[in-house]
Formats: C-alpha cells, sequence, structure tokens
C-alpha cells in the first residue's frame, strides 16, 4: 500500500473542535467546544488560530482537539474563521502553558499570550515550508568544559541523549573560547550533534548577542535562530516559525524564548537564573527557571542553570539532588578568581585617615591609576543619575516630598532638589528635617554621572564611558579608559578589565529585599568577573558589621557558601523558598471578602491586610487590572512548600469564584512574588 493509500485510509477529523478562547477570566478558563463548518473542516487543524463568537463578542482563539463527539448537551456554535491553519499550538507548547498557569495560579490565556507570538501574514507566506536536512554535527570538543572535572561527563550524557541535571558555576576572568557563551555554545552544538534541539535562555540583548557570536563561530550561519523583545514583528515572527517547522533546532533568547516550539528538545540552559529579567512581570508572574525546569522534566531534555552567582531558587535544587553542581576544581579557581580587597580595612584607616571610607577611597584611586597603565578600569555604581537619594546630613533620614511623600533627588549638577514622582522642586536653604530639625542636606548614594565627574577630574586625560540605563554600552577597546557602569550595564572589554571598582557596596546590601545580600553578590561577581584573570577587585563603602557574609562570599569567591547559608536561615524562620507565599493585592474591603472566600489549607497562615509600600502597586507591575481597581493593601498568604499545589489551587478557585461573581473590586494573585520580602 502506498504513501496516497494510506492517506486516504486516514480516518478523517472528528466534527467538533475543541477551542481554548483567549480570554483572561479566570472562570472561563477551560475549553469550548464549537461545530466546524465543512468548508473549515481541512484548515481546523489542532494548533490552528480561529476565530469564534463568544459571549456576544468574536474572539481570538486556538484549537486544541478534534473529537468525534460533543462532550457538551446542546447545540454547538460552529467557527467563525480559522485564521491560519498553521498549528502554531503544539501539544507539547500547550501542555508547558497548562502546567506553568497551574503553578502560577494563572489563566491559559494569560500564559498563552506570552507563548505564541502574533500572526503575521507575510511572515507566514514568504517561508518555505520544507528546507534541505542540513548537515549532520560533528561532536564538539570539550572546550571550556575541560576546566571543570564533572563537565566532559555531564556533556557525554548530553550526546548520549540522557537528561542529566547541572548547575554551573561559571569561572570568571575567562576569554575566547573559555568564555561563558563559548561553554554554553558548545553544550548546544553537543546536543545537536546527537540530533537533538537546545533551547538557550539569557538575561538580556547583550547576553543573546555574545552567545549569538559563539554558536555562529562554532556551527556557522543558518544553524540557529535568536528570539528577542527588539526584533520587528515579520523579523520575530519569522524566526519563530523556521523552529516551528523544524528548519533550525537551536534557539538563543531571552524570557519568552523559554515557549519556543523547538523538535526534539534535548537541551534547556539558563544563564544567571538571580537576574530579575528572567521574572515575567506581567501575569502569571512566572520565572524562566521554573518553566525550563517543567519543560526539561516533561520532554526528558537535559537542564543546564549557569551563572557566576547561585540563586536561592537553585541552591534549593542542588541540595534536594535535583541539580548536580559542576564547578572548578580548588586550585583551577584560585588561579581564575580576581584579588578582591575592601577598601577602609586595616592599615587603610590608619594610613589614609577619613579618605578611607570616602565615596572613593585612596586605595581605590591607587589601583585604579597603576591600571590605567595598560588598559580600562571598570567603576560600579549601584545607581544611575547624580545623587539618586538625599537624606538629613545629621540624623540620615531621607528626604521626602511634601506633597506626594515620594523620595528627592538632585539630577544634575547644581540643579535644585527635586522629587522623582511629581518633579516639586525642593529649595535647599528651605529643608528641615521632620526628624532631627536640621536643615542640612546630605547625599544617600552618588550616582553614576556624578562619579564620572569626579573621575574625569581626577585622571584627566583619560577618556571616562558612562553605560546605563538609557545609553548602556555592548563593549569597549582594549584601550585605557574608565568606564562608569550601573550594576547590569557593565560592557564587555576587549581583553578583560585590569581593575575593578565596586563603589557604595552599602546601597546594594541596604536593598529592601529579602534577597539583598545575595543580589549584592550577584552584581558583584558579575562586574568582577569582567576583570582579567588575577586583577584587583576593590570593594568600597562595605558596612563594618551589617551583611558580612556577602563580602566574605565575594572574596572567598564562593557564592555556593552564602546561598546555602541564606537557605539555612530561611529555614528557621519559614521565610520562601523554604515556604511557599502568595500575594493578594487590592482594596481592604475587597482583601477581606477574598479571605472570606478562599478556602485556604489548614496550614496557611495569613499576614495581613496591611498597606503597600508607596500606597499602591509597584510601578511598572503590569497588573493594570490591580491599577485600575485602586490597589492599596496587600495580603500574604504562607504555607509550607510541600503544599504549594493546594495553595495555588485555592488561588485559582479564589480568582475563578470571583470572575464568575463579576466583582467590581479587583483582587490581584501573585504566586512566589520575587519583590515582596
Amino acid at each position: 500500500m502506498g504513501d496516497d493509500d494510506e492517506t486516504t485510509q486516514r480516518p478523517a477529523p472528528g466534527p467538533v473542535a475543541a477551542v481554548v478562547v483567549e480570554t483572561p477570566l479566570a472562570h472561563l478558563d477551560r475549553v469550548f467546544e464549537y461545530s466546524v463548518p465543512t468548508e473549515l473542516d481541512a484548515d481546523a487543524v489542532p494548533g490552528a488560530r480561529v476565530r469564534v463568537r463568544f459571549s456576544g463578542r468574536e474572539l481570538d482563539g486556538f484549537v486544541v482537539e478534534r473529537r468525534e463527539a460533543p462532550q457538551h448537551d446542546g447545540r454547538l456554535t460552529p467557527l467563525r474563521r480559522v485564521v491560519s491553519a498553521e498549528p502554531v499550538l503544539t501539544p507539547e507548547v500547550l501542555a508547558l502553558s497548562r502546567a506553568v498557569a497551574d503553578r502560577y495560579a494563572g489563566t491559559l490565556s494569560d500564559v498563552l499570550r506570552l507563548a505564541v507570538p502574533k500572526r503575521h501574514a507575510t511572515a507566514e507566506k514568504a517561508l518555505a515550508l520544507e528546507c534541505p536536512a542540513p548537515e549532520p554535527v560533528p561532536t564538539p570538543d570539550p572546550g571550556a568544559w575541560a576546566a571543570y572535572p564533572a563537565g566532559p561527563a555531564w556533556l557525554r550524557r548530553v550526546a548520549a541523549g540522557e537528561g542529566p541535571a547541572a548547575a554551573w558555576s561559571a569561572l570568571p576572568g575567562r576569554s575566547g573560547d573559555a568564555d561563558w557563551p563559548a561553554a554554553l555554545a558548545v553544550a548546544a552544538a553537543t546536543a545537536l550533534s546527537g540530533g537533538r534541539g537546545a533551547l538557550l535562555v539569557v538575561p538580556d540583548h547583550r547576553d543573546v548577542d555574545r552567545l549569538d557570536a559563539a554558536l555562529t563561530a562554532l556551527l556557522g550561519k543558518g544553524r540557529h535562530v535568536r528570539l528577542t523583545a527588539d526584533q520587528g514583528p515579520q523579523a520575530r515572527y519569522t524566526a519563530w516559525l523556521k523552529v516551528l517547522r523544524g528548519h533550525v533546532k537551536v534557539v538563543i533568547g531571552t524570557r519568552a524564548a523559554a515557549f519556543a516550539p523547538v523538535h526534539d528538545l534535548g537541551l534547556v540552559a539558563c544563564w544567571d537564573d538571580g537576574d530579575d529579567l528572567l521574572a515575567e512581570p506581567r501575569a502569571p508572574y512566572h520565572h524562566v527557571g521554573v518553566v525550563l525546569a517543567l519543560r526539561a522534566a516533561a520532554t526528558g531534555a537535559a537542564l543546564l542553570t549557569g551563572g557566576f552567582g547561585r540563586s536561592l531558587r537553585v541552591q534549593v535544587d542542588v541540595e534536594a539532588g535535583a541539580l548536580v553542581p559542576v564547578d572548578a576544581d580548588a586550585p583551577t579557581l584560585r588561579s581564575a578568581a580576581p584579588r578582591v580587597t575592601i577598601a577602609g580595612e586595616g592599615a587603610d584607616e590608619e594610613r589614609d585617615g577619613p579618605s578611607a571610607r570616602a565615596h572613593i577611597p585612596s586605595r581605590a584611586w591607587r589601583v585604579a591609576k597603576d591600571a590605567l597603565v595598560d588598559g580600562p578600569v571598570l567603576v560600579q555604581v549601584p545607581r544611575r543619575g547624580y545623587q539618586p537619594s538625599l537624606s538629613c546630613a545629621e540624623c540620615r533620614t531621607p528626604v521626602r516630598c511634601g506633597r506626594c511623600q515620594g523620595p528627592v533627588a538632585v539630577g544634575a549638577s547644581k540643579a535644585a532638589p527635586a522629587c522623582h514622582w511629581c518633579g516639586l522642586t525642593i529649595p535647599a536653604h528651605g529643608f528641615s528635617c521632620g526628624h532631627c530639625g536640621s536643615n542640612r542636606l546630605r547625599s544617600s548614594v552618588t550616582g553614576a554621572r556624578r562619579t564620572a565627574e569626579e573621575i574625569g577630574r581626577a585622571f584627566p586625560g583619560f577618556p571616562v564611558h558612562t553605560s546605563g540605563s538609557g545609553e548602556v554600552l555592548s563593549t569597549v577597546g582594549r584601550e585605557s579608559a574608565l568606564v562608569i557602569a550601573t550594576p547590569g550595564a557593565e560592557p564587555v572589554a576587549d581583553g578583560g578589565y585590569t581593575a575593578v571598582l565596586l563603589l557604595d557596596a552599602w546601597a546594594s546590601l541596604d536593598l529592601p529585599v529579602l534577597d539583598a545580600p545575595l543580589e549584592a553578590l550577584r552584581r558583584w561577581m558579575a562586574a568582577s568577573a569582567l576583570a582579567r584573570e588575577g586583577r584587583a577587585v576593590v570593594l568600597c563603602g562595605a558596612p563594618e558589621a551589617v551583611a558580612l557574609p556577602a563580602v566574605e562570599a565575594l572574596v572567598r569567591w564562593d557564592p555556593a557558601w552564602l546561598a546555602a547559608r541564606e537557605l539555612a536561615e530561611r529555614r528557621e524562620l519559614g521565610l520562601p523558598p523554604a515556604a511557599r507565599v502568595a500575594q493578594l493585592t487590592g482594596g481592604r474591603r475587597a482583601l477581606e471578602e477574598a479571605l472570606d472566600q478562599a478556602d485556604l489549607p489548614p496550614s496557611a497562615q495569613v499576614l495581613g491586610p496591611v498597606p503597600l509600600v508607596g500606597g499602591g502597586v509597584r510601578r511598572g507591575s503590569g497588573d493594570g487590572e490591580a491599577e485600575r481597581g485602586g490597589a492599596d493593601h496587600h495580603v500574604l498568604v504562607r504555607v509550607p512548600a510541600a503544599e504549594t499545589a493546594a495553595l495555588t489551587r485555592a488561588m485559582l478557585a479564589l480568582k475563578a469564584f470571583r470572575s464568575a461573581r463579576k466583582e467590581t473590586d479587583v483582587v490581584s494573585v501573585r504566586v512566589d512574588p520575587l519583590d515582596t520580602f
């Protein structure tokens, strides 16, 4: 029997289409059945985009199944039309999206909005449906992985089609074929050599650029695609279609790339798990690391999470045995790690007096002067701008606007202090501290632009580059220069920096979040790792008695030690991730009603309601419903980590109940909020 005969013998698809309708309403988070008109029968395949009549309106949706008979009693409404017969929603991506929605108490529609890009008809027609089979990829040499005792063994398991899960602590100061982008490229090529695909997710487009260059050098052009937010609609959809149609099996990109429909997935990897860019700011507020772990578990793909630091989420999996550490041995780490010193310690204070603890201490000046002889020097400043915040010179109480209570700052040299929120100018001569009555102001922290002015005057003749919000540099050359950058915006220097100065360490440690020590260490290590091997790193402004473990972890270059210590303390105190937390945000009365309506687990502990800091939802949260509802309070619901599923079920049921009742007072729900503590 020939292929044509086989085709004619296949059963026709059922006359009923199960459709996921794009609606954010929680009580409608299920499939709905529609009849398939004869003229749409061939195009309404599972995964296709369709338009349907729903509650008096026409909405978009996806066909997820064709059925022989309806499960619904009554007459079915026919599909209005098939937008595209392209099966864009694959069964694997559908299952992953459902798992993510359940894990974060969200709706499937919210996840699919991120997982499947908007259709671009021109791109769909221009791209060939099929392409010639690519040349096989030989198994690459271990390359940078040879520096890690467990690295080559992990690669062999990936090449053999197994699914090993690893937590990789990357060595600092690497360059060329030993740098982390080259190591990730080797891992992807190893999976490809075994006939499987690879998915690599990094925090921002600059990381994608570096990874793109490494993969192109190793595999050649056309063997991978990139998926990032800065691509145009046609370019992004074309790249996504290449993955869907099997033209390429390697994908690199930012957050949304975690859902790319890679065929025969053999490796999922995430770089710098602790970066908040990997946390989705819109509902359901998922984290890329969790999405990739769910995907690896469902497909049997290998899982790799790498970085210079280590997040608590990764530490939990390491201690549970779900991730195996891939670390360098002690001698290799000692030779690669930079020489970290703390300004103001030892003989500094006796020799330099008060300048030992200045904004830029004497030791930092000396190190920078010596290092500028043969290359660029990086200066990390924890805040952008000129003087991002002001406080009372006597009691250090932060200065607040008298009209809106917003933070007061100086935006430029010789400018008057002004409110960051409402723009009200605060006359310096008219200031009076509400706590102690002093009329003198001081800078709480000096911004990148002010630091650039100070350093430019101190080192005349050397160019000064700034990199921060709105003006981020990707790279700098080998020539002697001073580079002033905020955390996350440090450009990569050709050949590495000859020294790194980390200013205002106390400001990083003083972040108003529970993860402040880990986040400070992650920022410091990311900048320090850009230095040449064995070069000096000076930490300035470290507090004498506060959060010293983070400083010690930097000096020892041991992020795993700090993560293990923090996790042990969280377990003792019952704080995340040892416990699971859901945050409910809304008006006080709405929250009290929601708590009465929720069927919480018996072990649940309710904390609140309490007013939100600043009187509203966090800016840029993406939670439009909460903003429209006038949310000004929040409640935390805490349960043991073992009862995560029970908590999310309770939150889903609560959302569905309030949505079905058409409650006008909106209560938004976030599971595992990263910025609450």
